[in-house]
């Protein structure tokens, strides 16, 4: 849900003194933390956070946020939803940051910073204050701040010194936007410029939400495009069916119908994977897999779903063959992905993320690498593999297909597991 038709409101309008500006608002800060009559009102949206703050009995005068441990940062930036968005976010406001004067601060939908960019001294200066990757500098961790505070009021926000509830950060400006999911609406993280606060300009605010604006629709038009892919792949299958069925994405958008009553999304188990399932919308389905998506049909009595058929091909170059009832689809995969297939084919009642950390690397402590690495595949091959542990989906048949000389499976490999199948001759030890 775009905000069009709203126009953000800055700390300091255009031709008013910054300085000036800044010693009113501390006296009405001042004035307000110690409960006396202060010389002015605060902006609306500044106001409303101050009395939030108080209320929670946030102290103005101590809040270190917590900070997210660096082996986890890396798993929120790809549960964000916003990598794709980086570069749009980057080129819209590097002429802010080009200065040296700013940084560039994207975090997610809890006010976790994820990435920064900026200058190495006033990255610094951000140091001293606790704004680094990983902190949550949400409104009740921090106080007032463009970040927490455009999370809280669902609008972009500018924050400029003693506006900000915490004392340590008023010799600092910030202007932040919230960036949606334009699927759903929902707020999915945030992209603020922040710094000192003689740096301050009435037309920044405007600017970083325009950005926000702009990736949203890179969202939406990366969305199209998946869709269209998989609807590609659905209409000719769908035409051959004949009966009642629709084609969705992971996350259950509907790509292509034929059929059946008109939906944009159907909501989809949080466990899927291929056979019969119950889906509210519609009842018992029969769920068969699909490039980057699901084929669903409503079940009939005397039609059983066959399960689906992966073939993990390390004859050659690594390749998944995935047939299902009404197809088949050959992919190319990377070597580590055809390590950890071949490790889950060879694991059939699974395996933990400390073991395929010591299968992958010999070493039971990479665990975040191992999750991230589980995290793009299962991405990519939607309701292939399920998690806790990690393993095949039920309902999908696997096979491995191994070179004629078992000791060259995946020969770039130097993972333990690899090694010990090209000992065994394909066996398990």
């Amino acid at each position: 849900m775009m905000q069009g038709t709203y126009v953000p409101e800055p700390a300091v309008a255009v031709g008013e003194d910054p300085r000036s500006y800044a010693r009113l608002m501390s006296a009405v800060y001042d004035a307000t933390m110690a409960g006396y009559r202060a010389p002015a009102r605060p902006r609306d949206v500044i106001g409303e956070s101050w009395r939030r703050l108080i209320s929670a009995g946030v102290d103005p005068d101590s809040r270190t946020p917590p900070v997210v441990e660096s082996g986890g940062l890396e798993t929120l930036r790809r549960a964000s939803g916003l990598m794709s968005v980086l570069d749009e976010v980057s080129r819209g406001l590097e002429s802010i940051v080009a200065d040296g004067t700013n940084i560039l601060v994207v975090a997610d939908a809890q006010g976790r910073v994820l990435w920064r960019s900026g200058s190495p001294a006033v990255l610094g200066n951000a140091d001293r204050l606790g704004f680094v990757e990983g902190a949550r500098w949400a409104e009740d961790e921090v106080g007032t701040n463009a970040i927490g505070t455009a999370l809280v009021s669902n609008r972009a926000v500018q924050v400029f010194s003693a506006e900000h509830f915490v004392r340590s950060h008023h010799s600092w400006t910030c202007a932040g936007a919230p960036i949606r999911d334009p699927r759903t609406g929902h707020v999915i993280g945030v992209v603020d410029i922040s710094g000192p606060a003689a740096t301050v300009h009435p037309t920044t605010v405007a600017l970083v939400d325009a950005v926000a604006r702009l990736a949203e629709s890179h969202l939406r038009e990366q969305h199209d495009r998946t869709l269209n892919r998989l609807r590609m792949v659905a209409a000719p299958i769908l035409a051959r069916i004949g009966k009642p069925a629709l084609a969705v994405d992971a996350e259950g958008w509907v790509a292509a119908v034929d059929s059946l009553p008109l939906h944009n999304r159907i909501l989809l188990p949080e466990l899927v994977s291929p056979g019969r399932l119950w889906i509210p919308t519609f009842g018992m389905c029969d769920v068969d897999v699909l490039p980057g998506g699901w084929l669903v049909r409503p079940a009939e009595d005397d039609d059983a779903p066959a399960p689906a058929q992966v073939c993990l091909n390390l004859s050659g170059a690594p390749v998944l063959d995935m047939a299902g009832q009404f197809g088949q689809w050959r992919h190319d995969i990377s070597l580590r992905h055809a390590e950890i297939l071949l490790i889950l084919a060879r694991n059939p009642q699974g395996r933990t993320a400390p073991e395929l950390a010591a299968d992958l690397y010999g070493d039971r402590s990479r665990v975040v690498t191992v999750r991230a690495e589980l995290s793009r595949l299962r991405k990519q091959f939607a309701g292939l593999l399920a998690a806790q542990p990690y393993r095949f989906a039920a309902g999908i048949d696997v096979t491995v297909r191994y070179p004629t000389d078992t000791a060259m499976t995946l020969p770039a490999s130097t993972a333990p597991a690899v090694r010990a199948v090209r000992r065994t001759g394909g066996t398990l030890e």
